[in-house]
């Protein structure tokens, strides 16, 4: 063990082909975490790809969003992120614990450096890098360098064996690599410049290093970029984070930032050619349309103005309620598991309304929890 190492890394076991395998949060958090407004649209887009009931599919990529947003995944965010799936705490820290794609400590204000250390890449020079990385950013995995732009990791195989070695930084790869062409990177990086991304050594892809022995025609009149380069260098988009800023990319179908699209903002189906009319047709008549849904009125359940006996039921135990829906819950006055096993439809229309995601009550069956928690079960 490292004693010199911080707490929160003290007990990691490491070695040269492979990051640490103990992942902790970090020591020093912040109070709070809460998407930008254009996040929030795209996060809660996000949520309308899955089925009614399987908004905790969408953990990963509103972690992600998270830690775009932020330079790195923090206990709040984390938690922020569960409770807009209304999962338990503990189910999206296994998440973000589990997924080395997600930085549990600060990172470098510029870059993120993640140098592959597996083995085509270690037998290609891989140590060499970290020793400039340790050089120029840190001597440890995962500490800020001095001026707090940089910080670096090792990671497992990256998928680009055949232009090893190679480091991932921010969105894209730097690919045959000396341990020269990396420290000319950082610097570029650290004066405010991004170096064009994909091959260092003057490849286009991953063409033999000695050049192409067949296809020769291909290489006659192309950009020098391949279209990956082209598109991070055009937009200097390689080491940008997702500030908020951007136009959220949105999901075209459901819910856009919380409510329901109308049908009519919905595109268009391609419309199908007319049949060819057949002789002597026979009149049908038109099948009757079918009935529209019937919205339920609302009404009020009864509402108490603190727990019976000064001892509020853990509403908790009920599937779909974490500590945020359970406070919630109790400010609307709703405090015991017979409160909610009452609620009429009207009643659950009423509360259903006052609820970020709606349909929630049905679809996880608060009522027949409440009933059964209500009568000892």
């Amino acid at each position: 063990m490292d004693s010199a190492a911080p707490i929160w890394q003290q007990g990691a076991v490491r070695n040269h082909t492979g990051p640490a395998m103990l992942r902790r949060l970090h020591p020093e958090q912040p109070e709070s975490f809460a998407f930008t407004p254009a996040n929030q649209a795209w996060a809660e887009a996000q949520i309308t790809k899955y089925p009614e009931g399987r908004q905790a599919s969408a953990i990963i990529p509103l972690l992600w969003r998270a830690q775009e947003q932020e330079g790195w995944l923090t206990r709040p965010a984390i938690e922020h992120v569960a409770d807009m799936l209304g999962l338990a705490h503990i189910r999206a820290l296994e998440v973000a614990t589990f997924y080395f794609m997600f930085q549990l400590a600060p990172v470098g204000s510029v870059a993120h450096v993640q140098i592959c250390g597996t083995t085509s890449c270690m037998i290609c020079g891989a140590e060499d890098l970290i020793a400039v990385c340790q050089d120029k950013i840190a001597p440890r995995a995962h500490q800020l360098s001095a001026d707090g732009k940089f910080s670096w990791e090792e990671v497992e195989c990256l998928g680009a064996c055949a232009n090893a070695p190679m480091a991932q930084i921010g969105k894209d790869y730097y690919e045959d690599l000396t341990t020269e062409k990396l420290a000319w990177i950082l610097d570029e990086m650290a004066a405010g410049r991004v170096p064009t991304p994909g091959p260092q050594n003057g490849r286009y892809a991953s063409e033999p290093a000695g050049g192409l022995t067949s296809l020769k025609d291909h290489e006659a009149g192309r950009d020098p970029l391949n279209a990956s380069a082209r598109l991070a260098t055009d937009i200097g988009d390689t080491i940008k984070r997702i500030d908020g800023s951007e136009v959220p990319l949105l999901a075209p179908w459901g819910r856009q930032s919380g409510g329901d699209v109308a049908l009519a903002e919905r595109p268009a189906a391609a419309a199908k050619p007319a049949p060819k009319a057949e002789p002597k047709a026979e009149k049908k008549t038109a099948p009757a349309a079918a009935p529209e849904a019937v919205a339920v009125e609302e009404a009020a359940p009864e509402q108490l103005t603190a727990p019976r006996g000064g001892q509020a039921d853990d509403l908790k135990r009920i599937s779909g309620v974490g500590p945020k829906l359970e406070g919630l819950l109790n400010e609307m006055g709703f405090w015991h598991f017979d409160q909610i096993a009452a609620w009429t439809p009207a009643e659950v229309a009423w509360v259903d309304a006052r609820l970020k995601f709606k349909g929630r009550i049905e679809r996880d069956g608060w009522i027949a929890q409440a009933r059964a928690l209500a009568d000892g079960a």
